[in-house]
């Protein structure tokens, strides 16, 4: 036989072996597949040297085979640490992980290395400031040094990487080993930062903290990993190399980039192997993870757990932002005491799975990323508004009802937080506490908007029988040409109460309809009409809305004689909209009266069934709100998926601009009468855009969409820059309907 013969039959035999179990090997295969603790796709990922074929039966392969090469089963579980932490089971010769699937993983026996104990001296945390180093390449490289002996073999991978990037390196300090380690590297990459930092929070604070600082704000997609060793498996070098390069492959990395980065429903990019589902690998983390996830009011449901392991990874700006939103910091994690499960660390590598399920991506592996698909975006609308309140200034009567030098700033910071993780107060950032009387401020307004993809702010024009309020910015500004705000009007048409909701409570200034108000509205709207900031989307009508038709003695009557008004003064034809409501006015309207309405989020989208606090299913939170809340609470979520419902979206006229709004909660107007959107932040509001601009601008009024709100920040219906978010919902828009 020749030798190519012998070889093929030994192959042959080898892979035939896999078939012909013993007795003992069948209750093996038996108990191990019942068991679920076997994972097929982390091994199959974990040892890709390893021949197709074997690749189809991956348990059998690990029963006959893989144990005894010193393979794991799964990436949580080394066969060599239990035997040697188990001396019991070593003595009776029962395969290692058998054991654990008989009974082992009930009785919590140590099941993997424990790590190695290491003093090291102390230090302070770096400060670091994103707006004075902030690179200018597409993509971020951040690596994390706790083993210093690793950094060549690093250093050999980062020469090998052939995109364009910025490079971050923290060091664990160790005194002086680690100043003549930076040094070196710095030598050998001057353009990179280099910090040192405690050993506190294993890689991920030092991952954390450069996020918090700003200086990844930037970029298309940041790649992160570090130096981990596995000394419980007898190929650990082979292991990491093999996470490294599943997300820095040798070849094809620009192309796989650009088609990750092009993915929206992406978030993390990891090798092979290195997504892990299911509950078994909650270990202790659950209620740190779920008290992690309430600090941005995202839910955790044990068993839906889904997570990018190993900590080494690509991920997108959207969830670097989301990270950024939980305010992590040194004082939030424990003191480094080789913690083996059920740190804040353990909790933040499940929680980013939530925060990418929250956010509408997934986790990729990178055997799943084809350069050569297709990716297909919805159509960004036509045209895009915002409601805009005006308010942001004091008048006398505001004065007069509730204090001198009152704007709803006053109330904005005082909102009170009212069950756990309930973000308010919601603050400002970019913008400051602006009074709008300082007209450039509006011009700062307007540049944000654009370039996140708005086209005109729809601004509340408050007009009672001839008295005006709240019209000092909207004057200024006609004063100010070379301030480019585009707008047009809403006449707020409601009487003002104290209880802010337009509808009950005790009467500020009531809204009357004097014979002859048509004209006299009209007359009041001309100025602005006739500025050329005034906005026209047909390209010919200016347009004009009524946020209360039905409240009009007459609406069809008046409509008419505000349309012969127009035409008299010489604009001619008005478009002229209205809100949909979710309350019935005592006058009907008929749908085809106005050129088009506009759905104003959340306004009529919310069922019964979306409560989760004070509807008719009583409380579903899981957790209690603050003592005497007496508001309602509803799902964010659920009130996106109503809106491109067709049950729901049918009943609308066939002439209605559709909305969407990146939040609601209005505590700082009514206190513990409020109505929230529970989950609303810049994630869930990125699952929602695209669902909208799929299924219901294209059959929107001139294929619009509408916003409520800009700032409306007493509703936390903002999508100017806040503290809690930064810029991520202008973000989120500009990445979905950005010009």
């Amino acid at each position: 036989m020749s030798f190519f013969s012998k070889f093929t039959a030994q192959r042959i035999a080898r892979f035939a072996r896999l078939f012909l179990l013993k007795p003992s090997e069948q209750r093996y295969l038996a108990e191990a597949s019942k068991s679920g603790l076997f994972d097929p796709i982390y091994y199959r990922g974990a040892y890709p040297h390893i021949h197709p074929l074997y690749h189809r039966l991956p348990l059998r392969h690990y029963i006959v085979y893989g144990e005894r090469m010193g393979f794991r089963p799964n990436p949580d579980f080394s066969p060599s640490a239990y035997l040697r932490y188990n001396p019991d089971v070593a003595a009776i010769g029962v395969p290692a992980f058998e054991h654990w699937v008989r009974g082992g993983h009930k009785e919590t026996r140590v099941h993997k290395e424990l790590p190695e104990v290491v003093e090291v001296p102390q230090t302070k945390m770096p400060v670091l400031r994103g707006h004075d180093t902030g690179g200018t390449a597409p993509y971020a490289i951040v690596i994390h040094i706790y083993y210093p002996d690793l950094w060549e073999e690093f250093r050999e991978t980062l020469e090998q990487v052939k995109i364009d990037h910025d490079l971050y390196i923290t060091i664990t300090y160790r005194g002086d080993e680690t100043d003549d380690l930076a040094s070196k590297i710095k030598k050998q990459f001057p353009n990179a930062l280099v910090a040192s930092m405690p050993n506190r929070g294993r890689d991920i604070l030092p991952f954390v903290h450069l996020v918090n600082s700003g200086m990844l704000d930037s970029y298309k997609a940041v790649a992160k990993f570090h130096t981990k060793k596995s000394p419980h498996r007898a190929d650990g070098d082979k292991w990491r190399r093999h996470l490294i390069e599943g997300i820095l492959p040798k070849q094809g990395l620009q192309e796989k980039l650009d088609a990750f980065v092009a993915d929206d429903s992406a978030g993390f990019w990891v090798a092979d192997g290195q997504h892990f589902t299911g509950e078994e690998w909650w270990g202790s983390n659950f209620e740190t993870t779920r008290s992690l996830m309430r600090r941005i009011e995202v839910p955790v449901d044990h068993g839906k757990l889904s997570f990018p392991a190993g900590s080494i990874y690509w991920v997108k700006p959207l969830l670097l932002g989301m990270i950024k939103s939980l305010k992590l910091n040194e004082n939030t994690f424990e003191p480094e005491q080789v913690q083996v499960d059920g740190t804040l660390a353990h909790s933040i590598e499940r929680a980013l799975g939530f925060l990418c399920a929250a956010t509408g991506q997934k986790v990729v592996q990178a055997s799943q990323i084809d350069p050569k698909a297709q990716v297909k975006r919805p159509e960004p609308p036509e045209y895009v508004s915002a409601f805009y309140l005006p308010q942001f200034h004091p008048i006398p009567e505001n004065n007069a009802w509730w204090g001198k030098g009152f704007t709803e700033w006053r109330s904005t910071v005082s909102a009170e937080s009212l069950f756990p993780g309930h973000l308010q107060p919601m603050l400002p950032s970019d913008l400051g506490y602006y009074d709008l009387r300082a007209t450039e401020v509006m011009g700062e307004q307007a540049e944000l908007a654009r370039d996140a993809g708005i086209d005109a702010f729809c601004v509340y024009h408050y007009w009672f029988d001839g008295k005006r309020v709240l019209e000092a910015p909207l004057n200024k500004l006609l004063e100010q040409p070379e301030i480019d705000f585009p707008f047009y009007l809403c006449w707020a048409n409601e009487s003002w109460r104290r209880n802010w909701d337009g509808l009950s409570g005790t009467v500020l200034l009531e809204q009357t309809y004097a014979k002859g108000f048509e004209k006299q509205l009209v007359e009041d709207s001309l100025p602005y009409m006739r500025d050329p900031r005034y906005q026209r989307p047909d390209g010919t009508r200016p347009r004009f809305v009524i946020y209360r038709p039905e409240d009009m003695p007459d609406p069809a009557a008046s409509v008419a004689a505000m349309r012969d008004a127009w035409r008299e003064a010489g604009i001619g034809e008005v478009e002229l909209g209205a809100v949909c409501f979710h309350i019935s006015g005592e006058n009907q309207v008929a749908d085809d009266l106005f050129d088009f309405w506009i759905e104003m989020a959340p306004h009529g989208m919310v069922s019964g069934s979306d409560y989760l606090f004070g509807g008719p299913d009583g409380n579903k939170l899981g957790f209690e709100p603050a003592e005497g809340f007496e508001g309602l609470i509803y799902d964010y979520n659920a009130v996106a998926n109503n809106s491109t419902t067709p049950a729901y979206y049918k009943k609308l006229p066939k002439n209605t601009i559709c909305g969407a709004m990146p939040s609601w909660d209005n505590t700082a107007r009514r206190g513990r009468m409020a109505h929230i959107a529970y989950g609303a932040n810049p994630g869930s509001f990125n699952r929602w855009l695209p669902q909208l601009l799929e299924k219901r601008v294209p059959q929107s009024y001139r294929k619009e969409l509408f916003l409520n709100a800009w700032n409306e920040w007493a509703e936390k219906a903002v999508l100017e820059p806040s503290q809690t978010f930064g810029t991520l919902y202008l973000d989120v828009l500009k990445r979905h309907i950005g010009k």
